[in-house]
């Protein structure tokens, strides 16, 4: 390699002083040899360049015979290699590396990393109440090892790329060899190699760069926290995407219905998982339509109603200015204001003005005659209706979704909603995700993959991973009925 200005470094770095530069001579091959330090404070461990490194070159050096000795098996630090680009060492320097320029024609890098890294603790999103309860963290080589972990097999691959001009954000592609599709593992590779952009701060910045349908309000892109979600993807044949300085990882592709799955559901016996997801597809259909409903029965089709409740009704509405529509419509966003300033506010006070500010606001509005006592309840079930979807992602969709719902019952009632959905399970069936349609194994229809959808047979009968994304090995198992032998 050419000779290396120590000067030009410096300039490039814009003789930044948190870059700490260290210059001396010592002995080697009975010569007096150059040797140039620096690193970036607070990237390393400085204990481990001054033991490591600074001891090793100023003091155990000259008491060897170094011509027996090549030079870099002289050195006791971790991982060591020599660099040969420019490019390279400024990545490696700003990736806690302490760069070594020897006789100003050589450049080594030593892995001193130093960053505090936050602690594996419990996922805050996805809470399950049976099952691990470790999350990702924001280091990526943690989060690769938690998955390895849980699949302590070789077949696990990962390769490793960088992207953004400016950060230079690591990121890799994890999956399992022999049960992922070939097909889907080439389009990641050609969609990740085609981002151009400055930087990578969050894996969101991935998704939206990736994502198949850039106007759909539905997500094509899985995300997660829970090593165990993960890792239970990849043995689906899926592709896991880790980005560096975020706990959330990509899977790929996302079908609709692994938005409706949680952790827990394959943690507890199939018969309870299956009960719950009943439960909790009811709740997402009250979610979407439940104030659509509401409004469109009131305001179109009052002979639906028991004579009594019909009654009652009116009578609540009889000292309210605003049709049922406008009232649903100031009571939707009312409450979105609320969750929104409870996410945003400090977490030990976020609780508190979400619960009070619901209770106080709701019953303040009833007796100003506002709002009806029944849009109250109404809109109250929905919101709490909206929390059964794990996914966040999808439940802010089914939220965006609702209002859409609200203006076509309010003009056209019950016909309004019904082409409503029927314009959603179009748009639905028209997506794709990686090549895979978005609704399968729903659409097109595979009767054989509909054992974990809207219910989940127990684990034994569950021998065939989906068609569509693991074409190589479908076979999970021959596990035959749990039972006394005969």
């Amino acid at each position: 390699m050419s000779q290396i200005d120590i000067a030009t470094i410096k300039e490039k770095l814009g003789n930044s002083n948190d870059i700490i530069f260290k210059e001396f001579q010592i002995e080697y091959g009975g010569k007096s040899r150059k040797v140039n330090l620096f690193y970036a404070d607070g990237l390393v461990n400085t204990d481990s360049v001054q033991d490591f490194i600074l001891e090793t070159l100023m003091v155990e050096f000259p008491k060897l015979n170094t011509n027996q000795h090549p030079f870099l098996d002289l050195l006791t630090a971790g991982e060591i290699e020599e660099v040969t680009s420019t490019d390279t060492m400024y990545y490696n320097l700003f990736s806690g590396h302490v760069i070594l320029i020897w006789d100003s024609n050589k450049i080594l890098s030593i892995a001193m990393n130093g960053i505090k890294d936050r602690a594996v603790s419990e996922a805050m999103t996805e809470t399950v109440s049976r099952g691990p309860k470790e999350s990702f963290t924001e280091s990526i080589r943690t989060n690769t090892a938690l998955v390895r972990r849980k699949i302590k097999n070789p077949d696990l691959w990962l390769e490793n790329m960088r992207i953004g001009k400016m950060t230079q954000t690591s990121v890799s592609i994890m999956y399992i060899k022999g049960i992922v599709s070939d097909k889907i593992l080439e389009e990641v590779r050609n969609r990740l190699s085609r981002i151009d952009i400055d930087g990578i701060l969050e894996s969101g910045y991935i998704e939206e760069l990736i994502q198949d349908s850039a106007y759909s309000p539905f997500p094509t892109m899985y995300n997660s926290e829970r090593p165990d979600v993960i890792a239970a993807e990849l043995l689906e044949g899926k592709v896991a995407i880790l980005v560096d300085g975020t706990p959330h990882v990509l899977v790929v592709p996302a079908l609709f219905i692994s938005f409706m799955h949680s952790a827990e559901d394959y943690y507890q016996r199939a018969d309870i998982s299956s009960l719950i997801r009943i439960l909790r597809f009811v709740g997402i259909f009250i979610a979407l339509l439940g104030p659509s409903l509401y409004i469109a029965i009131t305001t179109f089709h009052q002979e639906m109603l028991p004579t009594q409740l019909l009654i009652g009704l009116a009578a609540q509405r009889e000292g309210i200015p605003f049709p049922a529509f406008i009232e649903a419509l100031i009571m939707e966003i009312t409450f979105e204001i609320l969750r929104e300033a409870g996410v945003r506010m400090p977490r030990t006070m976020g609780q508190a003005i979400s619960i009070v500010g619901t209770l106080v606001i709701g019953q303040a509005a009833v007796d100003a005659g506002i709002v009806s006592a029944a849009m109250v309840i109404v809109v109250s079930i929905t919101a709490i209706s909206s929390f059964v979807v794990p996914a966040m992602n999808m439940s802010i969709s089914i939220r965006m979704i609702r209002f859409a719902l609200m203006g076509l019952a309010a003009s056209f009632g019950l016909y309004g909603i019904i082409l409503g959905i029927f314009a959603l399970v179009l748009h639905l069936c028209s997506l794709r995700t990686f090549g895979v349609p978005y609704m399968s194994p729903f659409g097109p229809f595979i009767a054989e993959d509909t054992k974990d959808t809207l219910f989940r047979l127990p684990h034994w009968a569950m021998r065939k991973r989906l068609r569509l994304i693991s074409q190589n090995n479908i076979t999970r198992g021959n596990n035959k009925p749990p039972g006394p032998k005969r």
